[in-house]
């Protein structure tokens, strides 16, 4: 799944990190011996050069018992390793939202169809988008996306499938997307009122388009369903080779009482992505 274009611009900054990082240590170990109080989960789609079996077997090693945005071809395979959807994807794309009146048709009728698949495979969360903005004032778009999701809001509600928008930035990965600063976010969940309906705050998104992320996660905590992390500057991994301090972020978010998921969403700049994805994980378990 190419869920994001990967600039070619950070291929240099690549080839540099992986000589500069302390690979041994993570490689050595088998399972991971987590704290239990972060619900941890992966996003595949930064690691399918691993072809998906094998990354599931990887993850059994590893303890971790969650994947995200992965679609109906996968769960067969993922039963069989006892891996849960922590996100579904599916029924709609980045750039064609629902901000949008003329892709609405479509989306309704793709979201009732994925809605009740998402339940019957014993899974949640089921990712959603803004769409791009082509023009459409901000408010207007808010306002379509009200009244397209009120009507596949009461099926998530009779089915218990919590309807997750992305925030993403606008800024480097995702221009023209709408949904990228909390606040207007946070306007949508209030006007649709549905405890099926929240926010995906992907950190790393929102450090570049608004920064603030630990205040905004305190603020506007009850909006936020799902959780994903990432490096800035270069989506990498979340060490000490970028800005932000993962471990107060995950400490902030626990102080919430938030019990979701949080799912590792970087791109793997080191040779072994599995030591990678170990030390991710390790950083956040507080």
């Amino acid at each position: 799944m190419k869920r994001r274009t990967f600039l070619g611009t950070s291929a240099a900054a690549t080839v540099g990190m992986m000589t500069t990082h302390a690979m041994p240590a993570i490689n050595g170990q088998t399972e991971l011996k987590l704290k239990g109080n972060i619900n941890h989960s992966v996003c595949y789609w930064c690691y399918n050069t691993i072809p998906l079996e094998e990354f599931l077997q990887h993850l059994n090693t590893l303890g971790i018992p969650n994947i995200d945005l992965v679609g109906p071809d996968d769960w067969p395979l993922m039963k069989k390793y006892n891996i849960h959807a922590s996100m579904c994807w599916g029924a709609g794309g980045i750039t064609d939202g629902w901000n949008d009146p003329q892709f609405r048709d479509t989306l309704i009728q793709s979201y009732s169809e994925m809605i009740p698949k998402v339940a019957e495979a014993g899974y949640t969360n089921l990712i959603c988008f803004s769409g791009n903005s082509r023009g459409i004032a901000r408010d207007a778009g808010l306002k379509n996306c009200v009244d397209g999701l009120k009507q596949v809001l009461p099926l998530a509600e009779k089915h218990g499938v919590v309807l997750q928008m992305e925030l993403l930035n606008s800024k480097v990965n995702h221009a023209d997307y709408m949904c990228d600063h909390a606040e207007w976010g946070v306007e949508l969940c209030q006007q649709l009122g549905s405890n099926n309906f929240k926010l995906l705050y992907d950190i790393y998104h929102m450090q570049i388009m608004e920064g603030d992320i630990i205040r905004t996660i305190k603020e506007f905590h009850p909006y936020f369903g799902h959780y994903h992390t990432g490096g800035n500057p270069g989506r990498h991994e979340i060490d000490e080779t970028q800005e932000l301090f993962y471990p107060a972020i995950m400490r902030a978010i626990l102080e919430t009482g938030y019990t979701g998921y949080v799912a590792q969403e970087f791109i793997p700049s080191w040779e072994d992505k599995i030591a990678a994805l170990k030390q991710g994980v390790t950083i956040c378990d507080v």
